[in-house]
């Protein structure tokens, strides 16, 4: 199995007090012998970059001010490693944020995995949180994704985290990893690679400080954003602290990263 760190979407910096932070949009691409390509998050579509004031919307373009680089999307990674489209089989999403799931319509033949209480948010328009109509973007699932939600509170024990389950119908060692506060539904993506794990966290944290054992930091304008965006402070900041002793007492065994940080990025593909 072999597994590729793609950036399919730069932003543009987040101006805090003279400092400055680009983010990323990490993506996973894990090649198996038996379940085709494995796309973890998808980052933004080519329908993004193309009419991003339809598909993103005003609000999280003034926010995030994307690049829209057309080569940055995972089509144009995928098909640039060789592959092609219906080649990627499997997505498995952190959550269903524009930023997370925009290339969705890149890949129609994929099953798409996540956690149920997600999908049901974000498709069911009941109980909304104020964030959710710049988050959740119907155009992203109008072609009828053959979903695949995977009911919460159901699963087994992995380093400390509970109700964590195997995708159904993949052979590879991939699990959604409940990890709520961001948004209702939102799960870590842990994948085997080969003696040790990956852990994408998605938006559990923005800024790796945050997740540091030691001395734990946060970043300004990333954390006013995190409280923007998040619908349970209290499990958020939970989550945290489970990730810090996560690193703390199994750093060798499991490397973990969040989506938007570019210095992981950085240190996971140099």
């Amino acid at each position: 199995m072999r597994i590729h760190h793609l950036n399919c979407g730069s932003m543009r910096a987040v101006e805090s007090g003279g400092e400055s932070l680009p983010a990323v949009c990490h993506c996973l691409l894990v090649e198996t012998d038996r379940d085709g390509l494995i796309l973890v998050d998808t980052g933004l579509g080519t329908a993004d970059v193309a009419t991003p004031e339809r598909t993103l919307g005003a609000e999280f373009l003034a926010r995030a001010r994307p690049v829209l680089d057309p080569a940055e999307t995972a089509l144009r990674q995928v098909v640039g490693l060789g592959f092609d489209a219906s080649d990627v089989r499997h997505i498995v999403l952190t959550h269903l944020d524009l930023d997370h799931a925009g290339g969705l319509p890149d890949f129609p033949g994929a099953k798409v995995h996540l956690l149920e209480d997600e999908h049901r948010t974000a498709l069911g328009g009941a109980g909304r949180h104020p964030e959710d109509r710049i988050r959740y973007r119907p155009d992203h699932w109008a072609h009828r994704p053959d979903w695949a939600p995977h009911p919460a509170g159901r699963g087994e024990s992995w380093y400390g985290f509970d109700a964590v389950r195997p995708l159904d119908g993949v052979d590879a060692e991939v699990l959604l990893v409940p990890l709520g506060g961001h948004t209702a539904g939102h799960a870590a993506v842990a994948v085997r690679d080969g003696g040790r794990w990956l852990l994408h966290c998605g938006d559990a944290y923005y800024f790796h400080g945050e997740v540091d054992p030691d001395a734990p930091h946060g970043h300004p304008g990333m954390d006013v954003l995190q409280e923007l965006t998040e619908v349970d402070r209290p499990l958020r900041l939970a989550n945290h602290a489970r990730l810090r002793e996560l690193v703390r007492l199994h750093g060798g065994e499991v490397t973990v990263f969040s989506a938007h940080d570019p210095w992981e990025l950085a240190r996971l593909t140099g």
